[in-house]
């Protein structure tokens, strides 16, 4: 491995100022930025880029079946390696296919970089064939995009787009290359030089009198609650390491939204689980009636905080956001931040040490009593069927048996009720094993970000977690796993409705199912064997184990459908305009005595 690094490194140096033409200039700063794989379709506009791709061997290009699909796949490679994942695309519907998964990169804070073709430049403007503003079209939905109209600029650009996809906040930046630009003679300018006329530098460091203030101010807290997001997952794993460390020397209760699960394992005693919308009772009280709130690498969504006026109404609030634009955003907070994840959290724990501070016993110990009576009522708690299968028992089942499997296990998701039962129940002990669509809430986005997924872990154990409405979103992407032999299990929980909507119209729409039922289905057993894969499928109790053990034991990619309760709501649920202590408990869980509060 050292070897390959030297020898890269050699030739970057031997490629600093080589002529070559703006396709070849394309691929050389993916290999000097360390790509190994991308994902995309080809089309007119990338023809040169195409065949420059076929005269090499050091990138390996994947072909998906759509454009969304090969930014989702890019997502799932970037967020289980933590590097930055690739999408190739052409011009006109290749580039307004690939919007979604845009947007879901930039909602979600993931670094992916998308060279999409254009028409070449003398005919931009002019409606020609697969012309699309593309530039205007993505500005909304990217952290940054470049329109390359001289091929001189073009490895310089490339250069950049790297850098501003991984620096500071990540996101996706997009690429817009004419075809002539790719055919187009000029000098490579390697990463070295590029970097030294970049002037995008965020801010990363903390401020330490911001520190010191925060730290006392946890010192002295009463009931202190940490509030954790996909920032901490998107520092490094260094960054969840160090966090377990600051918890567990503070003693201090932590939750998690959507995207952070993993960052802190959930087997731990200080976990109270995922908060927001379907989160648990005890994670959302906490954040209620909390006195001290640190949010590290969150950004206050709609779904954590439910109603903004009656958000942790009695609480200081320390935000931790490496993007300024989140601070004071969605709520008023009372100490910014503004910073790297993993060096705050650093920083946090050299003041606690040095200062020798310690939490405040008698209260904390007063505290996590009222957090036991509400980890009493049980939240998650279903009534189990002998001869239905419950979703919930269904993932707790799929939870013990990949426990069992020596494999590293990674989870996509859909999304829906699926999705969120999935966020409940499968504990996630480290970062990186989670990829759902949290803010732009994408179906189809599951099945290609598996597809990512096994592409970069090829001997893992990858899962996606599905509903049988939106694994059709992108159904297509079963022939890029067959193609490239990825053993990708879709582990489908079918109850013939869009779930959570149907759920929604049950609650709050007085039972009026509007256009939720899927009249007509595949079979997902005949649809894997089509593709070439393996289908299963399960109506009973009794044979879910057998099934979900006969899956992970195939080296093909798998469909297992299972056939669940059709009437099954996700809760707990904080109805839109409500607060967290506002929550709809599941009947099964215990009955709370409001008193106790």
């Amino acid at each position: 491995m050292e070897t390959s690094q030297k020898q890269d490194e050699v030739i970057a140096q031997n490629n600093e100022a080589r002529e070559m033409n703006g396709a070849e200039m394309v691929l050389q700063s993916l290999v000097d930025q360390g790509v190994d794989t991308i994902f995309g379709y080809p089309g007119g506009a990338v023809l040169p880029i195409y065949d420059a791709l076929y005269q090499q061997d050091r990138i390996k290009h994947v072909l998906v079946r759509h454009e969304q699909a090969a930014l989702h796949a890019a997502e799932g490679y970037a967020r289980s390696t933590g590097k930055i994942g690739c999408a190739l695309v052409t011009s006109g519907p290749g580039a307004t296919n690939a919007v979604t998964g845009l947007t879901d990169a930039l909602l979600d804070s993931i670094p992916i970089i998308c060279i999409s073709g254009q028409v070449p430049t003398f005919l931009i403007g002019t409606d020609a064939f697969q012309e699309a503003d593309t530039i205007g079209i993505t500005r909304p939905c990217t952290k940054h995009n470049f329109l390359v109209k001289d091929v001189s600029e073009l490895s310089s650009i490339m250069h950049e787009a790297f850098h501003v996809a991984r620096s500071g906040r990540p996101g996706p930046v997009l690429i817009d290359i004419p075809k002539d630009v790719q055919f187009a003679n000029g000098d490579y300018v390697g990463k070295s030089e590029a970097l030294e006329n970049i002037h995008y530098n965020p801010t990363t460091e903390p401020n330490m009198e911001a520190i010191e203030a925060a730290v006392e101010l946890m010192a002295n807290a009463k009931c202190p609650v940490f509030y954790t997001g996909g920032g901490i997952i998107n520092a490094g794993s260094e960054a969840s390491i160090l966090l377990r460390e600051l918890v567990r020397e503070t003693g201090f209760p932590i939750t998690s939204t959507l995207m952070g699960l993993g960052a802190y394992p959930a087997s731990d005693d200080q976990w109270l689980g995922m908060l927001g919308m379907h989160g648990t009772f005890e994670a959302n009280w906490a954040m209620h009636d909390c006195d001290v709130m640190i949010n590290i690498g969150a950004r206050f969504d709609d779904r954590v905080t439910g109603n903004i006026a009656k958000f942790s109404p009695n609480s200081t609030k320390i935000h931790v956001d490496i993007d300024a634009s989140n601070i004071n955003k969605n709520v008023n907070i009372d100490l910014a931040i503004v910073a790297d994840a993993k060096k705050t959290i650093e920083a946090m724990l050299q003041v606690w040490r040095k200062k020798g501070y310690k939490p405040n016993e008698t209260a904390l110990k007063s505290w996590w009593e009222r957090i036991e009576e509400w980890r009493a009522v049980n939240c998650l708690a279903y009534k189990k069927d002998d001869k239905i299968i419950k979703p919930q028992y269904a993932l707790e089942r799929l939870q013990y048996f990949t426990n069992k499997d020596k494999r590293e296990t990674y989870i996509t998701t859909e999304v829906g009720q699926h999705q969120m039962w999935a966020a409940q129940l499968l504990h996630f002990e480290e970062p990186n094993r989670f990829m759902t669509s949290g803010g732009l809430g994408t179906m189809g986005y599951g099945l290609p970000a598996a597809v990512g997924v096994q592409m970069a872990h090829p001997d893992s154990l990858t899962i996606c977690v599905a509903g049988e409405a939106s694994i059709q979103m992108n159904i297509q992407e079963l022939g890029t796993a067959i193609q490239y032999n990825l053993p990708v299990k879709i582990f489908i929980l079918n109850n013939g409705w869009m779930g959570m909507v149907r759920q929604w119209q049950e609650l709050l729409h007085g039972e009026r199912y509007s256009e939720t039922h899927s009249e007509a289905l595949p079979d997902f057993v005949k649809l894997a064997e089509a593709y070439g894969g393996v289908g299963l499928r399960v109506d009973r109790v009794d044979k879910l184990d057998g099934i979900i053990e006969e899956m992970l034991a195939t080296d093909r990619l798998t469909i297992v459908d299972v056939c669940v309760d059709q009437r099954e709501n996700c809760f707990p649920m904080i109805p839109s305009g409500k607060a967290h202590n506002e929550m709809i408990l599941s009947p099964d869980a215990e009955k709370f005595d409001k008193s106790l509060v």
